[in-house]
């Protein structure tokens, strides 16, 4: 079947790029999805307390307000529920190929299309948008003798709700944001949790609150209200993001951080294992506040050593202790530097994305690749951020790729990809800017590829990536029109982008 965009993914990017497609007149494309629903991240997820760490009213469209948001801080059901409105709000659902898993996208350079093989039959396209995004494959590690354990293992991206934990001796393996905001929901159900932790997480206050009716009838009568919330949250945000570029404004914050550990928990053993020893915002930035409560409960260890391997009735560390668990939970994140997507595309010559990106992640502008025509890749290489809305910068990739479809329309342009000298400058711009940042400080993050490299964190204020993206620069890119393909000698030099 044939298709003028095809779409990967129907999470917030899939779902942004496909509204924001039919709304500047680009309505031959189709979006492909392995789950039977739309979400994402916000489909899968759905572990007890499961909630955004971002404010509502940011993390959303923008040209997609919601006046119904309950709490400043989302939770995933409401996040789930926006998402399949907006599909709905916006006509997009018979675009829609749910349950139509990619097993490979390949470009053709003879008659410059991807073409497509899912598992609901084959697609041919002129242009592909991976919305795959960075949370949608859970990492797992590979322990000794987890074929040997007898009880229920699960991620928390893949809950279990089969499966009653109470009164069961439940593990937790990892202490990131999924580990943070479920450990307190399960910790009263269960007869005994161990949680391991590797490195303990700086974790700020959670300020949320309800939403009240007569806020959501001055939003639903007065739009305007709304984005003012938004703009003044956007600008807060921002402002949070100093402590970032620059350690030293944290210091503030990581006080703040200690002072509520020392309220929270007495145990001087216990605080000592829980206290960070990396400069705050070296790894992901955590809110809660009944998470170190949780873990100063009797029937709560928190143990430090590294796990050994699992036997039949639980797991042993490195210095041979035996903790006993009929339940294993990881909440160990994901492939966010390796995601098995990069892997089923494929470009000029039948290279794949992973083979490209090993053994770093390069795109210019976060966005496009050179050796991949026509691929616009949202949420990629440097454009997460530690401090705000990652929605805020889907948006500026996605005008971006309007941008270029419409030079494309304009121009009889048939196929384009970024320069290699276009993708090296912004490289090494964002290494330059990289430079003297919390990233760099020396802690051992998910945000660092093996070679040590910060691959996934935009070294700036939302603002400027947005700025960076407003223009479609066309000396930048190498095209192809009606009958020609791209010329292979720039692109053996590639390699040493």
């Amino acid at each position: 079947m044939e298709t003028d965009i095809a779409i990967i993914g129907a999470g917030f990017g899939g779902l942004g790029a496909a509204i924001r497609l039919q709304r500047t007149g680009f309505t031959d494309f189709l979006v492909f999805d392995r789950g039977d629903e739309v979400g994402g991240t916000w489909r899968d997820n759905t572990y007890p307390g499961c909630a955004c760490d971002v404010p509502s009213h940011l993390y959303s469209f923008s040209f997609a307000p919601n006046p119904r948001w309950s709490n400043t801080f989302s939770s995933q059901p409401e996040i789930w529920d926006y998402l399949r409105g907006c599909v709905d709000r916006f006509g997009i659902r018979p675009k829609l190929r749910l349950r139509h898993e990619v097993h490979q996208a390949r470009w053709d350079d003879h008659r410059q299309r991807w073409l497509l093989r899912t598992s609901g039959g084959d697609h041919t396209a002129r242009v592909l948008i991976c919305a795959a995004g960075p949370l949608s494959d859970p990492a797992i590690p590979e322990l000794p003798g987890v074929d040997e354990f007898a009880g229920t293992v699960f991620h928390s991206a893949r809950w279990r709700h089969d499966h009653d934990l109470t009164g069961r001796r439940v593990a937790v393996v990892g202490t990131g944001a999924s580990a943070v905001q479920l450990v307190p929901r399960i910790q009263p159900l269960v007869e005994k949790l161990t949680l391991f932790q590797r490195t303990p997480a700086w974790i700020m206050p959670r300020r949320s609150r309800r939403i009240s009716r007569a806020e959501q009838a001055v939003f639903r009568a007065v739009p305007g209200a709304q984005r003012a919330v938004r703009a003044g949250l956007y600008l807060v945000r921002e402002g949070m993001g100093l402590g970032f570029l620059y350690p030293a404004v944290n210091s503030f914050a990581s006080r703040l951080s200690l002072r509520t550990l020392r309220r929270q928990v007495a145990d001087p053993h216990l605080r000592d294992k829980l206290t960070p020893r990396y400069a705050m915002g070296c790894k992901r930035v955590l809110i809660s506040n009944d998470y170190w409560p949780s873990l100063a409960q009797p029937n709560v260890d928190v143990v430090t050593a590294g796990i050994d391997r699992m036997v039949p009735d639980g797991l042993v560390t490195a210095n041979g202790v035996h903790h006993p668990a009929d339940t294993v939970i990881f909440g160990t994140g994901f492939h966010v530097t390796d995601s098995p997507v990069v892997r089923r595309i494929q470009g000029q010559g039948g290279r794949t994305l992973g083979e490209a990106w090993t053994p770093s992640m390069h795109a210019y502008r976060g966005t496009t690749i050179n050796g991949f025509p026509n691929l616009f890749f949202l949420l990629g290489p440097n454009t997460g951020l530690g401090h705000t809305s990652v929605v805020l910068m889907i948006e500026a990739q996605l005008r971006l790729v309007v941008a270029a479809l419409r030079h494309m329309r304009t121009t009889d342009v048939q196929a384009i990809e970024p320069t290699v000298e276009a993708q090296r400058r912004w490289t090494e711009r964002v290494d330059q800017k990289m430079a003297g940042t919390v990233w760099e400080t020396g802690c051992d993050s998910w945000y660092l590829d093996s070679t040590g490299r910060n691959t996934t964190i935009w070294p700036g204020f939302a603002t400027s990536f947005r700025m960076r993206l407003l223009r479609f620069r066309p000396a930048d890119y190498r095209v192809a029109t009606a009958g020609t393909t791209p010329n292979e000698t720039e692109r053996e030099h590639a390699d040493a982008v």
